[in-house]
């Protein structure tokens, strides 16, 4: 077995998510080390396990404050740190604080996350690369006339998301333009309130289109490589509940074809580490392009 490229890693997130990098440094002959907040500092998988202690228990003082995450990294003599998911993963300034301070960080570098933290302008490099997206509004919204504008181009339904954020909030379908304004309005509200920011975008509305996921890998060097596709239409308040594999919804061609264009796209933005490609399948193909669609 080849030696271990860390000796000692900081895992700076909890339960479930811990246990399994935890695991995989055990693995591969890493110290995993855990950062848990005062609430978590006597659970279960912590047990026989190295632990420094971030904070309170609540998440804004332990795990989700970045300069005591990476301190904790440094006094324990870490040479990496892994975020998990959640939490400060996407969070852009915690690889830039890694890399100051000579740990490396476990994810894509922060120029990439902060590309990817944006919808608009993760499309647009997705569209560079040479994916088909969603048509849509270039960039945010300015204002409702700009709304309605957009909309009447792109052809109704339209569905408005918020520029930053995810899981579902922040989201309206306008079915004509009558619609639009008020979907407008209710899209920039729920995402101000729950994102801090109201900026929105719109894109036609795919309706009955399947969710197709692809796994993807990348290194420092300009390369990257795909897992194959998994197919997550069954949902819940848009939260997954199965994901099936390889998708039933899809034949060979376009497989193959998809992914390989997926896995160059990434290697083009320079993404590092393991990452997904979120995709919907038209099932109209409406898009002269293809099917699917990078959204």
């Amino acid at each position: 077995m080849a030696p271990p490229l860390f000796h000692r890693l900081l895992i700076a997130n909890r339960g479930d998510v811990a246990v399994r990098v935890a695991r995989a440094c055990d693995a591969l002959g890493i110290v995993p080390v855990f950062a848990v907040s005062e609430a978590d500092r006597e659970a279960p998988y912590t047990r026989g396990r190295e632990v420094v202690v971030l904070g309170p228990g609540r998440a804004a003082l332990s795990y989700l404050d970045v300069e005591r995450v990476v301190q904790a990294a440094v006094q324990a003599r870490c040479s990496a740190l892994h975020p998990g998911w959640g939490f400060l993963s996407e969070n852009p300034l915690l690889a830039t604080l890694c890399a100051q301070h000579g740990v490396t960080f476990i994810g894509p570098p922060p120029q990439v996350t902060a590309l990817m933290g944006s919808k608009t302008r993760a499309k647009a490099a997705m569209l560079a690369a040479g994916m088909q997206v969603i048509p849509g509004s270039q960039g945010v919204l300015a204002s409702v006339a700009d709304a309605q504008r957009v909309a009447a181009e792109v052809g109704f339904p339209v569905l408005f998301k918020a520029e930053n954020g995810g899981g579902g909030r922040g989201m309206r379908i306008a079915r004509s333009a009558a619609e639009v304004e008020a979907a407008y309005s209710e899209a920039q509200a729920e995402a101000r309130a729950a994102f801090g920011g109201d900026r929105v975008f719109l894109e036609r509305l795919i309706e009955d289109g399947r969710h197709i996921e692809i796994q993807i890998f990348g290194d420092r060097y300009g390369r990257a490589v795909h897992l194959g596709e998994r197919d997550c239409t069954v949902q819940r308040n848009h939260q997954k509940l199965i994901e099936e594999s390889p998708s039933p919804a899809i034949d060979d061609t376009l497989r193959a074809a998809t992914c390989a264009a997926a896995a160059r796209a990434v290697a083009s933005i320079g993404y590092v580490g393991a990452g997904t490609m979120e995709l919907l399948l038209d099932p109209a193909g409406r898009n002269e392009s293809g099917p699917l669609h990078s959204g």
